[in-house]
């Protein structure tokens, strides 16, 4: 595949994979993308992941007809990006190997060796001249790996972006919802916690013309590079993306989730414009996390569960406070047969957080969602909608 006349992919689909960093379900496989950029002298960005390294390095040999590479550039030591550099440096012991000077450090600890004889290490605003074209390198630590370097080629405005802007999804999926779902669901789980390092890489980027990008996940990004730009800043600036409120519950016997649902229906009666809905227990907790981020309100309903919150709750919370949840409104839904307390548990979960404002109607049920209980639904409902 032809990025363009001079820029060749080289990357792998990975059809086999089931969870992505042994957690995030990937029904639609993954993408490990590897880029070869042509000036006087070639330059392959990137390895990909370990169970690929003949097929990605059959890729080279095909795009290159017959030449040998110059240059490997390491922006991520990542080991779905970095398994096979020992290997293509045994292949092509001529070609020079760069990247920061972190990286060459993670390379002795994976591989046994920093390639000292053949590195070149790249820090903010080195270059590299590729005869006819230049690799200038920005600096993206915790991008989301301290080491991470990304590179711009001017000659063809391209950002060759590292893990920013990837997504879940094999590149042979014609993904029916588009970039963002799946693109919103990776960096709130992956890079989510690192929102003000993304700010400050969004800044530097500010100041490119950038008319692709070239991540190492997911699709080429070349139209409405305005559009995926303002969305990682909305992401990172922990920023209200959708009008709406996201409701998430776990339930033991099916009163708490009653409870939530009722909330739901009065919610869509009085004009929300969306209610996102999700049960913990159920489902893929990275697409609840993702609910959580992109909404600006969020209910949380559980039962009370050994004097506290009930596990998946628990979970739940944590995910949103390792990822720097913040700037949100919360409301509390609790249960409980005869001492309701989850409310208060749930509360102090969230106690770390910044920029919370908490609803000052709790619902309060014991066991069942009764008569009597239709009033605080109602008092809650107009709180979040006003």
């Amino acid at each position: 595949m032809n990025i363009s006349e001079t820029v060749k992919y080289v990357g792998v689909d990975d059809r086999d994979i089931d969870l992505f960093e042994g957690q995030f379900e990937v029904p639609n496989g993954m993408a490990y993308n590897s880029y070869i950029v042509f000036g006087q002298k070639a330059c392959v960005m990137d390895s990909v992941d370990a169970r690929f390294g003949a097929e990605w390095l059959s890729n080279i040999e095909k795009a290159l007809d017959g030449k040998a590479p110059d240059f490997l550039v390491v922006q991520h030591m990542e080991m779905d990006h970095s398994a096979n550099v020992l290997e293509f440096a045994k292949k092509y012991p001529q070609a020079k190997i760069v990247s920061s000077k972190m990286a060459f450090n993670m390379m002795k600890n994976m591989f046994g060796q920093d390639f000292s004889d053949r590195q070149i290490v790249v820090a903010e605003g080195s270059e590299l001249d590729l005869g006819g074209r230049v690799l200038k390198f920005i600096a993206a630590p915790n991008v989301h790996w301290p080491e991470v370097v990304m590179s711009y080629d001017a000659n063809e405005k391209i950002l060759f972006s590292a893990d920013a802007f990837g997504k879940f999804g094999a590149l042979d999926y014609d993904d029916p919802e588009g970039w963002d779902c799946e693109a919103r669901r990776y960096y709130f789980g992956i890079v989510g916690k690192f929102g003000s390092a993304v700010q400050a890489l969004l800044k530097k980027a500010a100041s490119l013309d950038i008319q692709k990008i070239c991540p190492l996940h997911g699709p080429v990004l070349d139209k409405d590079i305005g559009h995926y730009v303002g969305q990682y800043n909305t992401w990172s600036s922990y920023g209200v993306e959708s009008q709406g409120i996201a409701i998430a519950y776990a339930s033991v016997y099916g009163h708490t989730k009653e409870a939530a649902q009722k909330l739901e229906e009065i919610l869509k009666a009085k004009g929300c414009p969306k209610v996102a809905i999700f049960d913990l227990a159920r489902e893929d907790i990275y697409e609840c996390v993702e609910d959580a981020f992109r909404y600006g309100t969020l209910v949380l309903a559980s039962p009370t569960y050994n004097g506290g919150v009930f596990p998946a709750m628990k979970e739940f919370i944590h995910h949103l406070t390792e990822r720097n949840y913040q700037k949100r409104k919360i409301a509390f839904i609790e249960n409980g047969s005869w001492a309701p307390a989850a409310a208060k548990g749930m509360a102090a979960l969230l106690e770390g957080c910044q920029e919370l404002s908490f609803a000052q109607t709790k619902v309060s049920i014991k066991i069942s969602v009764k008569e009597e209980d239709a009033a605080a639904f109602e008092r809650l409902a107009d709180e979040l909608l006003s």
